[in-house]
């Protein structure tokens, strides 16, 4: 009997270890990305469009594994979905991520950024004669950006605004912005009508503003953060990370070799954006708007978004150094 008994347990055991091997082998079957709109989403764009993810994950052994992507308006659908567990993967602006970390530190489902993905440059652009500078707006304009309050673009402005009016004045603008979507705001600016008379964006749709007469730019992020700072980075929670290590090892790669494409063919780059868009453009006109350096999975200037974050009190813990927000994936990076 005890023999028996014995054996059954033994049995057991060996089908919970090769059940227990054989899901650490295959890891996950699915994966969910999202992004949002513009140029800054490029390398994910060369990602699906070449099945990059696919293709590293089967180099690493793991089999094949689905890769669905969504694309989203904004940052807050998204980061509700990769709090869920709807998404493994989230393309996000800069500013969510020290906001997703200081919310989730410490959780299974902790948030921190894979990688930075591009650091292109944002323009607050504006059809208002009267506005010459941020100095210069009133009650009367109305600011589209992607989110208020938690976007980059709007988290830059309350950079730009303590730099122009003081610390304390730094929301001072705040109310004069609205919530759309980059493709939406652009079609409110260019009516000419509406309230929606400036446009905090980025690429395409900041150059194809500046194509009409009537629209210039009154601010450059770039002149707010000294030069190119990480626009949009990856994120992922701890929880699937920790279970998943080689997909985002995987992840990363696949993004390296999308980077390594852009910066050695920009036309097919501006080929594949274009045919994942179908944005009616030509080749020549978005392969002007690309630069190779923008695309960049090491973070720049992270830190500068977080700090300035926990001095108004947008975040209760400053985060020690970038690497706080970023998994050991980009540790070795020249980050900031």
């Amino acid at each position: 009997m005890r023999t028996r008994l014995a054996s059954t347990l033994l049995a057991a055991t060996c089908l919970l270890s090769i059940a227990a091997a054989g899901t650490a082998a295959a890891q996950v079957r699915e994966l969910r990305v999202a992004k949002q709109h513009g140029i800054g989403y490029l390398p994910l764009m060369v990602m699906e469009h070449d099945k990059l993810i696919e293709k590293h994950i089967k180099a690493a052994g793991l089999g094949d594994v689905t890769v669905k992507w969504a694309t989203f308006a904004g940052a807050a659908p998204m980061n509700d979905a990769l709090l869920s567990g709807n998404l493994e993967f989230g393309a996000v602006g800069t500013t969510s991520i020290p906001l997703l970390w200081a919310r989730t530190k410490g959780t299974p489902q902790e948030v921190r950024a894979v990688c930075s993905l591009s650091s292109v440059p944002l323009f607050l652009n504006t059809r208002d004669p009267a506005v010459k500078s941020i100095a210069d707006f009133t009650d009367r304009n109305r600011i589209a950006l992607p989110a208020v309050k938690i976007s980059t673009m709007a988290l830059v402005l309350q950079m730009a605004a303590a730099k122009t009016f003081g610390p304390e004045n730094y929301a001072r603008l705040d109310h004069l912005t609205i919530s759309r979507s980059h493709p939406d705001a652009m079609v409110a600016l260019l009516s000419g009508t509406g309230e929606i008379d400036s446009h905090f964006t980025w690429p395409p749709f900041q150059y194809r503003e500046l194509e009409n007469p009537n629209v210039r730019t009154v601010l450059n992020s770039y002149d707010v953060t000294d030069g190119p700072a990480t626009t949009v980075a990856m994120i992922a929670t701890s929880r699937f990370r920790e279970a998943n290590p080689k997909i985002v090892t995987a992840f990363v790669a696949a993004m390296n070799e999308a980077n390594a494409l852009i910066g050695r063919d920009v036309r097919r780059a501006a080929r594949i954006y274009i045919d994942m868009t179908r944005d009616p453009d030509s080749v020549d006109n978005i392969a002007r708007m690309l630069q190779p350096e923008q695309f960049t999975t090491t973070p720049q200037k992270t830190m500068l978004f977080a700090e300035f974050l926990h001095r108004v009190g947008g975040i209760k813990e400053k985060p020690g150094s970038w690497k706080d927000m970023f998994f050991p994936e980009a540790h070795g990076l020249p980050g900031s």
